[in-house]
């Protein structure tokens, strides 16, 4: 009898075991077990982008992933840049083909000089900044990617009515990745082209910052010359910044500071030591645009009469501004979004040799309602 009940308790033992063996396997297919660890993070399958607000338990717009080695020279740094754009954009040989020939042929083109650009942020803390934050999706309708439309709310137009996009970051327009530095207003306005889009008007990169883009009769004099044109339009327009009426450089990346080393012409021993795009969630504009105070300055195209808009297949003058050199310690001029810059380095936008600089970048727009002019402006001296 003894017998009988130690055999019976002995067959429940192992009906238990493999009852609970059974469990642990059905958990592990319906992916019940903890989150991966971050050597086996990258491996993750990559979610949608976040919409609203995003909880610990709610999808992310980026997906983890393993950074590069630091590039110590500009031929590894190129090389990240180039697939980066490649995978991240979805841009064609053709299109990588044309960024090589035009990036390539300058001696600074890159995302900082390797030898002495010191980033204050990786890119590993800017997904992290980003993570539990509520950051702006692109918008699909723009038909590039981290896009998002720009218009004037002011006077009834909507997003599903807008005829321009902007990008959401710096260039290459990737979040979490550093901008591109020491470009000229040429060099912004080919890899614009080279990707199927175009350097923005002032108007528009003003717009874009403050959430309106108002007509061009209101934003332009044109039959005046350019610096009483400027002093005007300074005079007249309304104080605003990215991210609200009054201004916080601490929202955005006004941090950075000046290489040691640094030469007086910005060309010798000077890193832009700028943040990766988009590592301040809440430096962005009602559009859903980011970093336009702080960071890397960006270029855009200055009519001085209509037939000079980006947007009509011309190019006018050099404009810049933003950027932590001038914003940061350092304030050199006003950083509200419609402030337009009192001939900062001035030559036509076109120019071959116009000025650029380690803490100086861009971003590009695109025309929804058609293709970007296929014929670009010709060079001048």
């Amino acid at each position: 009898m003894v017998m009988g009940r130690r055999l019976l308790a002995g067959i429940a033992k192992v009906i238990a075991f493999l009852a609970l063996a059974a469990l642990s396997a059905c958990k592990r297919a319906g992916g019940a077990e903890k989150a991966p660890s971050s050597s086996s993070a990258s491996a993750a399958v990559a979610q949608p982008p976040v919409v609203a607000s995003v909880s610990a338990s709610a999808v992310v717009d980026e997906p983890e992933e393993i950074d590069p080695p630091a590039a110590l020279t500009f031929a590894e740094q190129r090389g990240q840049l180039y697939g980066a754009m490649r995978t991240k954009l979805k841009l064609s040989d053709a299109q990588i083909d044309k960024v090589k020939e035009i990036v390539e042929a300058s001696p600074l083109l890159g995302q900082g000089r390797p030898d002495d650009t010191t980033h204050p942020m990786t890119r590993a803390e800017c997904r992290a900044a980003r993570k539990n934050a509520d950051v702006f999706p692109p918008d699909s309708r723009c038909g590039h990617p981290n896009m998002v439309p720009i218009y004037d709310p002011t006077r009834g137009e909507t997003k599903t009515t807008a005829t321009t996009c902007i990008d959401q970051y710096e260039f290459p327009n990737i979040p979490c990745e550093y901008p591109v530095t020491y470009a000229t207003s040429r060099e912004a306005a080919l890899l614009c082209r080279a990707v199927g889009e175009r350097l923005c008007d002032a108007h528009e990169w003003e717009g874009a910052c403050a959430g309106a883009v108002h007509p061009i009769e209101t934003e332009y004099h044109f039959e005046s010359p350019r610096p009483y044109a400027t002093w005007q339009h300074n005079k007249e327009r309304d104080i605003i910044w990215a991210y609200g009426p009054k201004e916080d450089p601490s929202l955005c990346g006004e941090a950075a500071e000046k290489s040691e080393k640094c030469d007086s012409t910005g060309l010798v021993h000077c890193g832009s030591n700028t943040y990766p795009a988009g590592s301040f969630p809440k430096c962005v504009s009602v559009f859903g645009v980011y970093d336009q105070h702080g960071n890397a300055a960006e270029h855009m195209n200055l009519p001085l009469k209509p037939e000079e808009l980006m947007s009509k297949g011309g190019a006018g003058q050099t404009e810049m501004k933003g950027s932590w050199f001038a914003s940061g310690k350092t304030v050199l001029y006003e950083d509200d979004c419609r402030w337009r810059a009192k001939d900062w380095h001035p030559s036509t936008l076109m120019t071959v040799n116009s000025h650029r600089n380690y803490h100086l970048g861009f971003r590009c727009c695109h025309d929804i309602a058609g293709d970007v002019p296929p014929v670009d402006p010709p060079p001048t001296q």
